[in-house]
């Protein structure tokens, strides 16, 4: 009887932490250059349990690396022009060298208009529109951290996307599409689908490689999964549960990312590698010359 094939896992800890040690080695070169350490302020609004814990992780990880950690948290009755007056004043805080804007903000509040109020050089989490433009025309800047953490991760892998089929299912402004942006500057073909997607089983049936980003556990069913596919699963959903029904998938795929432990990740990593990048550039330090790359 024929052995079931098992995907090889794509697994984010190991790289996130490569990526995390030379962003503390380069944070303490900064920091001994400029005199003062890199420094991310981050903003919450409300007091939600998950978003408080996740706000609270990424602090301590900013701590343990180097950069100095600025917190501002506003009552959930905060209006839109009270948040935009929050993020403005960061954004003109020279001691502040990136911003990231935990979100969801709530139903009340215009999110797009909180996150334009990040001025671009402090866009470490690449939300804005500009950090979007620069990512989709191949310009300098940041990306967003999500999609910037898949594409290293694809390479850690060396998944060769040149040619390749891609299919990014989900289409958020600072997931979905700026990963398919970023796919498509390597080449690939890129399909955007989305939850609404007419007979969304067939398109993902022709995926070389396939990101799920919909926000709707085990949403891609194993069984439409190309043999021999790449598998970026970017959901988690309660339960540690990804986009993708994990057990059926591993089955049919050449290479999975876990849920959780792949994407997830490499998110904090690129945030801390992009705010000490953020604080180099304001210094007018050069990134190249101040650590040698890992």
């Amino acid at each position: 009887m024929a052995q079931t094939q098992t995907a090889r896992l794509m697994e984010g800890a190991s790289l996130a932490r490569r990526i995390v040690e030379q962003s503390a080695a380069t944070a303490a070169a900064v920091t001994r250059q400029a005199g003062k350490p890199p420094c991310l302020a981050t903003v919450l609004v409300g007091d939600d349990p998950a978003s408080v814990t996740y706000v609270q992780m990424k602090r301590t990880r900013c701590e343990k690396t180097g950069i100095r950690s600025r917190h501002v948290g506003l009552p959930a009755t905060t209006t839109t022009a009270e948040l935009v007056d929050a993020v403005t004043a960061l954004s003109r805080d020279p001691d502040v060298h990136g911003i990231l804007l935990q979100h969801p903000v709530g139903r009340h509040i215009d999110e797009r208009a909180a996150f334009e109020a990040i001025a671009p050089d402090k866009d470490v989490d690449g939300v804005t529109m500009r950090s979007f433009a620069a990512m989709s025309f191949g310009l300098p800047g940041f990306v967003s951290c999500t999609p910037g953490g898949i594409m290293r991760l694809l390479d850690e892998y060396d998944v060769d996307l040149a040619g390749k089929r891609a299919v990014v299912v989900g289409r958020s402004p600072i997931l979905g599409k700026p990963v398919g942006m970023l796919l498509l500057a390597r080449d690939a073909t890129v399909t955007y689908c989305h939850s609404r997607t007419t007979d969304l089983a067939s398109i993902v049936r022709e995926a070389d490689v396939l990101v799920a980003a919909v926000g709707r556990p085990r949403f891609i069913r194993g069984e439409d999964i190309k043999p021999g596919a790449v598998v970026v699963d970017a959901g988690y959903n309660p339960g540690n549960v990804g986009d993708v029904d994990f057990e059926t998938a591993k089955t049919r795929a050449s290479l999975i990312t876990p849920v959780p432990g792949g994407v997830g990740p490499m998110t904090i990593a690129v945030l801390l590698a992009q705010t000490v990048d953020a604080a180099a550039r304001q210094f007018g330090l050069e990134l190249d010359a101040l650590v040698p790359s890992a």
